[in-house]
């Protein structure tokens, strides 16, 4: 049988396979022990004044991202941020309330490495922080400051010629915007813990439950490699229910704490999942009432193919699905019929644990809700080809037993290709991984 593969496709498939081929020896190119030289320190350059890191405007995706609104004392939003009283750290607080302390955990960390950097740098010389989060309108309307996500620093000798490097300094502690703006401070911002949500690319919480094979569920975070799990083949626009195996894990952190989407239904279940994963969705326009009875054209089960292109099933980031569309949900085993449930309510919800198992078929049934195993790029279709190699390289050597935690090297090296060959729209609006 020959298969036809579009240019893109093949292309990604063709880079994936150099890329596993390539893996082992650019392991060993690190510092230390391994194959290749030793790394020479890298050369920091100072930035010139007016200059800003990366070279594009500081509300854009390739930066810190757009604005999300001021956040007062009074508001909901008040308890994203959190203090800072590293001792390393002069803060100005010149209105004395502590406000200039007050930021996003993302910029607390970035702050306190960049604190490290400037005393090994200058030694006796401190990171000052001249502005932090504003409450009292000093800035732009849209600026950064009202969210406790950026920062105006300066030395704490407050010399001048040191500044140019000091800004060097801020982008190599992961600020994701840095200018030099003025000849009196630097200006950092990073991006918000929405997006930085959706770059660890798509994980369930540790709660989240799964069928398994024989009867039974399991939580999320004892899921294994091996475990059978209800899925779905997802072949010719049909939805087969399937057992699948646990390969691995693309992204496994059982201590990491961000920001989940909480998609509800009408069939009262409830799926968690981070902003960039996958799901799949319909229209439900005139297809389901409020009750969740399905009327054509949408009526539909698990392994009958999607009746039409406009009201069959779709994949969207999380972040993206809207209470009248519709999911396919069930609550029995591979025997069961799915239907179209209605979501009712989106909303966000802070929790602790990040897993994104993957299964042979490529789909996962995860709370009664089915969804993607994969994330970041709105195609299910290109991600599971792109995982191929992998799936293939586990079902010879059998599930992957012995993964440490974190992102999975794979995903990882796909997404820095995937930013060459793909143009940037197929990816979550608030980025991928660095």
């Amino acid at each position: 049988m020959r298969i036809s593969l579009s240019p893109l496709t093949a292309s990604l498939c063709a880079s994936v396979l150099l890329l596993l081929l390539l893996a082992p020896a650019s392991e060993g190119c690190g510092p230390g022990r391994g194959y290749g030289k030793r790394r020479l320190p890298k050369k920091l350059i100072p930035l010139a004044y007016k200059q800003f890191s990366p070279n594009v405007a500081e509300k854009t995706l390739g930066a810190s991202g757009r604005p999300e609104g001021k956040i007062t004392r009074n508001s909901e939003r008040f308890k994203e941020l959190t203090p800072n009283y590293n001792t390393d750290i002069i803060f100005k607080d010149e209105e004395d309330t502590g406000a200039d302390r007050l930021m996003t955990q993302r910029c607390k960390d970035k702050l306190n490495s960049l604190a490290i950097s400037v005393m090994n740098m200058w030694p006796g010389v401190k990171l000052r922080v001249t502005e932090g989060w504003d409450e009292d309108g000093h800035h732009s309307e849209d600026s950064l400051h009202y969210e406790g996500r950026a920062v105006d620093i300066t030395t704490s000798d407050r010399d001048r010629n040191k500044y140019a490097m000091l800004a060097r300094l801020a982008v190599e502690a992961g600020f994701d915007w840095v200018y030099y703006e003025s000849k009196a401070h630097i200006h950092c911002s990073v991006k918000s813990e929405h997006s930085v949500a959706a770059k660890t690319g798509g994980c369930f919480s540790g709660d989240a439950q799964v069928i398994l094979e024989g009867g039974g569920t399991k939580s999320m975070r004892y899921l294994q490699p091996g475990d059978r799990v209800l899925a779905s083949s997802m072949s010719d626009g049909s939805a087969s229910p399937v057992y699948s195996p646990v390969v691995s894990f693309l992204d496994r952190q059982p201590n990491a704490t961000k920001i989940f989407y909480i998609i509800g239904t009408d069939a009262g279940l409830n799926i968690t999942l981070t902003a960039a994963h996958l799901i799949f969705a319909a229209d439900c326009a005139g297809g389901v009432n409020g009750s969740g009875s399905e009327k054509d054209p949408l009526q539909t089960t698990l392994g009958v193919p999607r009746p039409s292109r406009e009201a069959g099933l779709r994949t969207v980031f999380a972040s993206e699905v809207r209470p009248g569309e519709c999911v396919l949900t069930s609550r029995g085993d591979a025997k069961s019929h799915a239907k179209l449930s209605l979501v009712t309510f989106v909303k966000e919800q802070r929790d602790t644990g990040l897993y994104a198992p993957l299964t042979q078929h490529g789909s996962i049934v995860v709370n009664g809700v089915l969804a993607s195993c994969y994330a970041a790029v709105d195609s299910h279709r290109l991600s599971h080809w792109a995982l191929a190699p992998l799936r293939l390289l586990y079902s010879v050597m059998g599930p992957s037993q012995a993964q440490s935690n974190g992102m999975h090297w794979y995903p990882r090296l796909l997404q820095r290709l995937g930013k060459t060959l793909l143009d940037a729209g197929r990816f979550h609006p608030w980025g991928i991984e660095q």
